[in-house]
């Protein structure tokens, strides 16, 4: 199957790990897609899940996550997102991503969420917020510009 095959499927079926697991990086960090209704009159967003892997570990001593698989793990659920909720079937192409680490990212479960906060016919603005145990206290957000082609 192409991806843009693999993308279709996924969409129609709401089932995102053949999506995932036909991009490298997100298997090796472990990246996973949950679907997540915030309201039965809405429709559901995607949340990300990263699961607490010691192959992420960067501090041993913390331990914590390497703050690149952090940063990984948000630029690729905002991707996913992108190509989750788009009518497009192409890959959106990262023009820059900005992150702020807010605190040690644990060694547990992290969970991201993405709000498209403008897209246009060519660009589109995502905000990333990753946490661990608490919504409410984010170990770090992330703003990223997509081309969309």
């Amino acid at each position: 199957m192409t991806f843009e095959q693999v993308l279709i499927a996924a969409r129609n079926n709401k089932d995102y790990r053949a999506l995932i697991e036909s991009i490298p990086y997100a298997q090796l960090i472990g990246l996973q897609a949950l679907e997540q209704n915030q309201r039965a009159d809405e429709p559901s967003t995607p949340r990300f899940y990263l699961p607490k892997n010691p192959n992420n570990i960067g501090n041993p001593i913390l331990p914590a996550i390497h703050g690149g698989v952090i940063g990984g793990f948000m630029e690729m659920s905002a991707s996913l997102h992108l190509l989750m909720t788009m009518d497009s079937v192409a890959m959106p192409k990262i023009i820059d991503f900005s992150l702020d680490y807010l605190r040690a990212g644990r060694h547990q479960d992290t969970y991201a969420e993405c709000q498209v906060w403008r897209q246009g016919n060519r660009v589109a603005n995502v905000a990333i917020t990753a946490w661990q145990s608490d919504i409410d206290q984010p170990i770090a957000t992330a703003r990223a510009h997509f081309l969309l082609v």
